[in-house]
């Protein structure tokens, strides 16, 4: 598919998104939304694609916003990059589709994925270029990476749902810390803090991402897809018996898999495994399993 803010490249079971406005230090907009959506549909449809890392061209992994609109950068209603938000009795129906945060769009669309997402961040992510990171499975940088969550001294507020997910990255006296300062911090803070998991040389990232990409490939597909959802949706669940419901159903279904059988067998003859099962075919019965009643 072809792209028009973004580049993709798929090798050894790994596609590779690339932020690609680097003479806008990868600033995000409505056809970058759009784009990265699309990129991870891409990703999902394809059973030779086993793991995703995201990256920027260029200096910047993103620099956030584009604001090229100058003060009407933030005001939707002056934005031609996206769709209208219709009224109802002369007021925005904010509960359209369209009044969404675009931002949100993309951190949801890649918390519903079902692939290990790497975050290979290279340089400035700022805004948005670090709050869409936040639903990425382990975020790796280069030392010349910046992080920064503007948003207080830019006069609005965390956005891309990252008031869900940054505090429980990273605790909620970090998160604030964060987002009170509005501050501007290296790599070494990101690690400390822990937003990120290693920091490398900037020629040293993206083999590392791959490297990290490619151990997370070798596990069978399906149980990588249903471990990502349970991981990241048991942290919005109230009590340890959620987890035990949604264990349960797992290792019942996953238990009479060929999958299974493969993973023990090669374990015993001592051989890598060879898995057949694919996310497009094989995920089971009770997945997506928080669509039923009891899970709304």
């Amino acid at each position: 598919m072809a792209y028009t803010t973004i580049t993709t490249a798929a090798e050894d079971n790994i596609l590779t998104i690339t932020l690609n406005r680097p003479d806008r230090m990868n600033a995000f907009n409505g056809e970058m939304m759009y784009d990265l959506i699309a990129a991870f549909d891409e990703a999902d449809s394809r059973d030779d694609v086993r793991a995703v890392i995201v990256t920027g061209a260029g200096k910047a992994f993103c620099a956030g916003a584009d604001l090229g609109a100058g003060g009407a950068t933030f005001d939707r209603n002056a934005r031609k990059d996206r769709e209208p938000i219709p009224e109802v009795d002369g007021k925005p129906d904010l509960s359209h589709q369209a009044a969404r945060d675009g931002g949100g769009r993309v951190t949801l669309r890649i918390f519903q994925c079902l692939k290990p997402v790497i975050g290979a961040i290279n340089g400035a992510a700022v805004g948005i270029g670090v709050t869409m990171q936040l639903p990425m499975d382990v975020r790796l940088c280069s030392e010349n990476a910046r992080f920064g969550f503007v948003f207080s001294r830019r006069g609005i507020v965390p956005e891309a749902a990252s008031s869900w997910f940054l505090p429980r990255l990273v605790g909620i006296s970090q998160a604030l810390d964060w987002c009170y300062s509005g501050r501007v911090f290296p790599a070494a803070e990101a690690k400390a803090g822990g937003l990120v998991k290693e920091i490398y040389p900037a020629d040293e990232l993206l083999p590392a991402a791959r490297k990290l990409a490619l151990e997370y490939a070798e596990g069978a597909p399906v149980s990588l897809a249903l471990t990502r959802h349970m991981m990241w949706r048991m942290l919005g669940a109230d009590h340890p018996m959620e987890a035990h419901k949604v264990d349960s159903r797992g290792i019942f279904h996953r238990g009479k898999s060929d999958d299974v059988k493969e993973g023990v067998t090669s374990f015993l003859e001592k051989r890598p495994a060879k898995f057949t099962g694919k996310v497009s075919a094989d995920m089971p019965e009770y997945f997506p399993w928080w669509d039923e009643p009891q899970y709304r």
